[in-house]
């Protein structure tokens, strides 16, 4: 029997009987078309691959387990879920990542450490203005009018991840620029 020769339909049946072959042929047929998915939504091509690599162990897991009756659409839902659960765990961590500054500034701001809270706004505002204006607007929308990503994607019609890497990215110059203000503690 030629596997390459069989419909999905037919492969999806041997795959749930365990044969290898149908398994290598749908990975052969869809590897590309889940890694395009993949890294169309990711960017990154290691993350990417490692996200279809996922898809694949699963199907090969859980092959006795799930019914599939239209294998094109489970796969492509399937990495799409996969993706989508990579970037909210990014998001996770970023946020996770934007604590911890907040946190160490906090702590190194202490009000008795600050000689004047109005030449640290100044200080801040400054620094602000520093960066790009693109990336000074997305940060003053999340953290001082305390607007979502999702609200400022769509206010300045950006990707959430593009808005993600603005308020990252201006997060780390602020730290960076305002090491004057921290103690020595």
């Amino acid at each position: 029997m030629n596997v390459k020769q069989l419909d999905d339909t037919h492969l999806v049946e041997f795959l749930q009987e365990g044969r290898i072959s149908a398994f290598e042929e749908i990975y052969r047929r869809y590897w590309y078309k889940l890694f395009g998915i993949a890294y169309h939504q990711t960017g990154i091509r290691e993350e990417a691959e490692e996200l279809v690599q996922e898809v694949f162990l699963t199907v090969w897991n859980r092959r006795s387990e799930v019914v599939i009756r239209h294998l094109d659409l489970y796969l492509t839902i399937a990495i799409k879920n996969q993706v989508y659960d990579y970037i909210k765990s990014q998001i996770s961590y970023r946020k996770y990542q934007e604590y911890l500054i907040f946190q160490e500034i906090h702590q190194h701001y202490a009000t008795d450490e600050i000689v004047n809270f109005i030449e640290l706004s100044e200080a801040v505002e400054k620094v602000l203005s520093l960066l790009p204006e693109k990336s000074a607007e997305v940060f003053k929308r999340s953290r001082f009018e305390n607007q979502s990503v999702r609200e400022i994607a769509l206010d300045l019609n950006l990707s959430e991840k593009a808005v993600e890497y603005h308020i990252t990215k201006s997060l780390k110059f602020l730290k960076e620029n305002l090491k004057s203000y921290q103690s020595d503690n």
